[in-house]
Order: C-alpha cells, then structure tokens, then sequence
C-alpha cells in the first residue's frame, strides 16, 4: 500500500480531508461531505454508489481519493475503515444554556484534549524535521502574522529569542513588504495563519522566497494559498467559523505545535539555546520579586 506523500503516517483521512476541504472543487466537495458525515456507510460501498450519491461521476471521486495520496478507491476505503476501526470517536456535546459552570468546563476541556490529539494526527514528522533543521542554520527569523495570528507569532518569537536565535516580529503588511524585499538565503519566515488565506502574508511570502528565503507556515488548511510557498508545512487542528475569528482552539493547538517545535530546536541546538536560556533569565532577575 502506498501512502501519503506529505501526510504523516497514521494520520486520519478525515482530519486531511477537513484539511484540504477548503481547496476541493465544488463536486469533491459534495463527495467529501458524504465521506465526513457517513464514514461508515462509505467504507461499504462501491466507486458508483458513492459517485451516484454524490450526484457525480466515478472520475470525481477517484480523483479526490488521488488528492488525498491514495492510489485508488480501494486503498481509500480500506485506510478509512482501519481508522474508524482503531480510532475512539469521542463524540462531545454542544454547550447548551443551561448547563452549570462544571459542565461547560468539562465539555470545554474535554474539546480541546481532542484538537490536541487531532493536531499530533496531523502533524508530519518530516516536515517539523525539515523546519527545525532550517531554523538551527537561521542566519535570521522572521515571524509573520496579522489579526489574531499575530499574537501567535508574537509568542513564538519571544520563546525563539530566549533560544539565543535572531528574531523579529512582524505584524504591519507594509513592513512585512519590506522586510520581504529584504531577506537573504541564510534567513527564514515563519507565518502563522489559521485559514493560510490571507492575502498580506501570501504577498510578503512570496517575496520572501523570491530573495532565496526559507519559508514555514503555521495553518489549519493543507492546501490554502500561503502552503504553495511554503518549504515546511506544519498543520494544526482548528474549526472556526466566519463569525469565530481567532477561536481559543485554534490559539491552543498552535501553541501545543510551537511547543513541540521550540523543545526540539533547544535540544537539537543544546549549548546556543541553554547558554542563551541562562543569559536571558539573568537579565530579568532583578524584574521580579
């Protein structure tokens, strides 16, 4: 069985679909939102009963399967029913109005353990490796971000700074511009964004590769328009709405990515980063009690 190029392995074929959803044509799309809402009646049907349910031809659906990484049909259908074999679906209630201040936090917590799991499903091992390895030879580091995800760059280039690495952070379209124009090879962007569909950091980074710079990018979506510069790819699970906008989830698994990626940069790179760790905590001694 060939697997997925670019996903890792293990990774749930819904969360990459989810992923993806965004980028699909109209008629993937339909045949996608059969396969999330009757998983278990997809993992039993024939190529022609699920084009004929999605109202679509058989070629649609083998090309969807193809854009997923599988070979064919078969190999699709036998990768999901492995999952919805293996997998525990935990299945967490909406908050209703009248639930106690206990309930709400327990459906909260219980919510967010699952889009931590589901982000360790879909982040692949190769391309953290890709984006550490980048990072130790870093020359300069750039952070990336505007709205919500600028805070989200903000942290990561405050944890990177105390690692001793050359960092700036950048949240204005016209900086980021021009610090774009600017980048050498030996340098690299970091771009947080949760739907990768904003045009102010598809524009910089785009410029940004164009002067020889290595670019990685935080997002939700595997396939947005800020991936298709990107040298590294590191995906984390979120679910907003338009109207949720820099939900706390999608916050929390960026962080939890960040964290995982920042402890293995510090090890990967041991002496800068601990020498650097002590330095910078000596430098703030005197700011507490």
């Amino acid at each position: 069985m060939s697997k997925r190029e670019g996903v890792k392995a293990g990774s749930s074929t819904l969360l990459i679909l989810s992923s993806m959803y965004k980028s699909l044509t109209k008629t993937e799309q339909k045949i996608a939102d059969i396969i999330k809402q009757e998983p278990d009646t997809v993992v039993y049907s024939t190529l022609t009963d699920l084009s004929e349910k999605a109202r679509t031809g058989d070629t649609s659906v083998l090309r969807l399967c193809r854009k997923l990484g599988f070979s064919g049909f078969q190999e699709f259908k036998l990768t999901l029913a492995q999952e919805l074999v293996t997998t525990s679906r935990n299945v967490h209630s909406e908050i209703e109005e009248g639930d106690n201040l206990t309930t709400i936090a327990q459906k909260i917590t219980l919510e967010n353990k699952m889009f931590l799991e589901n982000t360790f499903d879909l982040l692949d091992m190769k391309e953290l490796q890709k984006a550490i390895d980048a990072i130790g030879k870093a020359n300069k580091i750039y952070f990336f971000g505007v709205g919500s995800s600028a805070n989200t760059a903000a942290d990561a280039k405050h944890r990177f700074m105390r690692l001793g690495f050359n960092t700036e952070l950048v949240t204005d379209s016209h900086v980021m511009a021009m610090s774009a124009m600017l980048m050498e090879k030996q340098d690299v962007v970091f771009a947080v964004s949760t739907t990768g569909s904003t045009k102010d950091i598809v524009d910089a980074v785009r410029l940004a590769k164009s002067n020889g710079a290595y670019f990685i990018c935080l997002t939700s979506h595997a396939k947005s328009p800020v991936t298709q510069y990107a040298d590294a790819v590191l995906l984390s699970c979120s679910k907003e709405s338009p109207l949720q906008g820099g939900a706390f989830k999608s916050k929390i698994t960026q962080i939890h990515v960040l964290d995982i990626m920042t402890t293995a940069v510090a090890l990967q790179n041991k002496e800068k980063a601990y020498r650097a760790i002590e330095r910078t905590s000596k430098g703030i001694i005197d700011k507490l009690y």
